[in-house]
């Protein structure tokens, strides 16, 4: 899993030095399909059955926009946020992430409400290694978005992986009554899990648009996301999508590159 975690951030990585006012969605996610490609990984997202099989590598999303959008001929402009998320199965095991990107100056809200998501998934990260359940990281990060004055997105989670891309449990970023009485869930050594906070600079509330795949904030506000694949093990928690830490590591990226 850590290598197709790599892979996934040096796609990460390639598209990220593209992102400027100019360039299309579509740029983007022919990045990380191309890399994908030369390193021999599936692409997580291309074909995912829904209301039609998803069409790109990348969900794409822009603005208003929270997840699941499709790539295609949207231009970036300046002040825009743009989220890119994307995976892949390497030698049959799976890698998540995503991450959102300022294009150009942005507002000093916008960028407050990337600084968030960012950090509540860095917050995450760091009570995993400590917690006995996901509910007392999932309560955490609930207080840290309230308390920054956003809204955690309630209607999409987050999600086991290894073998395949969604595998149980669901992994929440708040908590509710019914959920913590029958589907909270320990933090063992061996649990992987992709966790992605997706987080709105209005309410929580998202509506599905048009084209029946993207969810966009029902009020129209910005929103963010942020994701990594999580290993819990005994040593503490492994983010397997980090950049390479070690020769080895940055010796099978370059082969790709």
């Amino acid at each position: 899993m850590r290598r197709a975690g790599l892979l996934v951030w040096q796609a990460h990585q390639l598209a990220a030095r593209l992102v400027r006012p100019g360039v299309t969605t579509a740029d983007l996610d022919a990045a990380i399909d191309g890399f994908f490609a030369k390193a021999g990984a599936i692409p997580l997202f291309k074909g995912v059955p829904g209301p039609y099989p998803f069409p790109a590598a990348t969900c794409i999303s822009v603005n208003e926009e929270v997840v699941h959008g499709i790539p295609g001929d949207r231009a970036l402009k300046p002040g825009d946020i743009v989220s890119i998320d994307t995976g892949c199965k390497f030698q049959g095991w799976c890698g998540d992430s995503a991450y959102s990107h300022a294009v150009g100056e942005i507002r000093p809200e916008a960028q407050r409400l990337l600084d968030a998501t960012s950090g509540v998934l860095q917050l995450a990260i760091e009570r995993m290694a400590t917690a006995a359940k996901w509910s007392e990281v999932a309560r955490a990060m609930e207080e840290y978005i309230a308390e920054r004055g956003f809204g955690m997105v309630e209607q999409m989670v987050g999600h086991g992986i290894g073998r395949e891309m969604h595998e149980e449990p669901q992994v929440p970023h708040y908590v509710s009554p019914e959920w913590l009485k029958s589907s909270d869930f320990p933090l063992k050594p061996g649990l992987v899990l992709a966790v992605e906070p997706m987080v709105n600079a209005g309410g929580y509330s998202v509506r599905r648009l048009g084209d029946q795949w993207t969810f966009a904030t029902s009020d129209g506000s910005l929103s963010a996301h942020f994701e990594h694949t999580l290993a819990v093990t005994r040593g503490g928690v492994r983010v397997l999508t980090a950049p390479p830490a070690n020769d080895d590591e940055r010796s099978f990226l370059a082969q790709f590159l």
